[in-house]
């Protein structure tokens, strides 16, 4: 970031919501459908149709305000947002203005350089998504009207961000809660988590905000933080020349890193706001708003708080295993199977995640289930089998779908915790080795190591190396 003046970042994120129909009409919002096959005279904007609110998007608009500590408001009011552009049939927007269904939420976010912090959220409101233009070579372009309709929540943020990297960390805390809840797929490809970025600067000192520029077309963190910290200098360079920030909407080119020009920045008044007739205000009662938050899961920073302080994980793994609900979902369940929260956590961590990742499937498609692996960790506790055959009963597990038991039977796994068997072993390895003994004797420590994976070699991984350790320093000393 230029050091040479103070950054100013407010952030406006639209969030598509899961739910199966659109938000004033009953036509499905499945993405990547033909064009144009899921309208209605209502998403098309034909005279005469009347709009008719999903209830379920009320429902998620609490859940989200609630989960970013916002007041609901007992009763809201949908406004026409009026402008002109092909994407949009009826020529204006169906959202809300001045009477919002959250306001006054905050998130807490952490990053590296400037620690914990608080960023406020001035409000969350419903809306309609427009449909989509698409463009062919040449001066043709199409209008698909698939995405019109859709239910979206406008959150948006206090100027409080003063970095790119604070920018990043509330949008990633908030992605993660909207995805916790259930009520976003976030997928950024798909524009389901999309974000537009106004930013501005202003000299070290100064309370008044400087002239903003709103960056859109931003549809991965990587862009974003890109794209305000390109503005960023591109702001502080025009200034330092003697020019002026001019109030305006720019586009992001992911693939040269700079933003241009789109056109001036409207501003509220341009809209011309005004209550939509053909919908009564929304009143939610309290009932309604404790009803929602009884369902709400419990949350990220919750799950981190619970495992430190009643579980004594650390911190980086407590937030690792809280990154995704579906992953502490089956630590949880792990968990009340096999109570050693820190091993619990090694394995969902270690060996469960890369088995995820190199087969490319999610945690709630995982084969070896909470169950399993906690069959797996009992015999690891009891000595049956050592931690590295474990993998080797992991990834059979993995495949067949059968017990640790059954596949440490079949397979011949168990452990040798026989002493006789393991110094047995031992004597004629060290017969074998007598100069490395000698020098082991001698004080050239590292050899320790050789002898331990002979008997392991030996042993085919099976003895156990507690054991083998003990019997070693008992022929050492003798």
């Amino acid at each position: 970031m230029d050091s040479r003046y103070e950054v100013v970042i407010g952030l406006e994120v639209h969030v598509q919501l899961t739910t199966k129909t659109k938000i004033f009409c009953g036509c499905s919002k499945d993405f990547g459908q033909e064009p144009n096959s899921q309208t209605c005279p209502v998403c098309l904007g034909l005279p005469g149709a009347l709009p008719v609110l999903n209830k379920q998007v009320v429902e998620y608009a609490i859940k989200t305000g609630l989960a970013t500590n916002h007041k609901i408001a007992p009763r809201s009011i949908f406004a026409r947002k009026n402008y002109f552009y092909p994407d949009l049939p009826k020529g204006y927007q169906i959202s809300q203005f001045e009477l919002p269904i959250c306001e006054h939420g905050w998130l807490n976010i952490e990053t590296e350089e400037m620690g914990k912090k608080k960023v406020g959220i001035t409000r969350i409101h419903m809306e309609e998504d427009a449909g989509k233009l698409i463009h062919s070579e040449g001066n043709s372009s199409a209008v698909d009207l698939n995405r019109a309709c859709t239910p979206l929540l406008e959150i948006v943020s206090e100027p409080d961000m003063r970095s790119a990297d604070e920018a990043i960390a509330y949008l990633k805390k908030l992605h993660q809660i909207v995805m916790y809840l259930g009520v976003c797929d976030g997928n950024m490809e798909e524009g389901s988590f999309r974000c537009d970025a106004n930013v501005s600067i202003r000299p070290w000192g100064q309370e008044e905000f400087g002239t903003r520029a709103e960056l859109k077309n931003l549809n991965s963190f990587r862009f974003i933080k890109q794209a305000i910290e390109y503005e960023v200098e591109r702001q502080a360079d025009l200034i330092d020349d003697g020019g002026k920030v001019v109030q305006e909407t720019r586009l992001f080119d992911p693939d040269s890193g700079v933003t241009r020009s789109m056109r001036g920045k409207e501003e509220a008044h341009d809209y011309r706001y005004f209550p939509d007739p053909d919908l009564v205000p929304l009143v939610v009662s309290d009932d309604w708003v404790e009803r929602v938050r009884g369902e709400l899961p419990e949350l990220p920073e919750a799950k981190v708080k619970r495992y430190t302080d009643e579980l004594g994980l650390s911190e980086y793994d407590a937030g690792v295993i809280s990154t995704e609900r579906s992953v502490a979902e089956y630590f949880d369940a792990l968990v009340k199977l096999h109570n050693n929260p820190k091993i619990c956590a090694n394995w969902v961590m270690g060996e469960v995640s890369r088995a995820l990742n190199d087969n490319g499937i999610a945690i709630a498609d995982c084969p070896v289930t909470p169950e399993l692996l906690a069959g797996i960790l009992d015999r690891i506790a009891d000595n049956t089998i050592s931690g590295k055959i474990a993998k080797t009963v992991f990834e059979e597990i993995w495949n067949s779908g059968k017990s640790a038991d059954q596949v440490i039977e079949e397979k011949g796994l168990k452990q040798v915790t026989d002493t006789g068997a393991i110094e047995t072993m031992l004597d004629e390895i060290i017969a074998a080795n007598q100069s490395q003994f000698e020098e082991l004797k001698g004080g050239k420590d590292k050899l320790m190591g050789f002898f331990v994976g002979q008997v392991m070699k030996a042993s085919k991984g099976k003895a156990n190396p507690g054991m083998v350790n003990q019997l070693m320093q008992k022929k050492l000393k003798g």
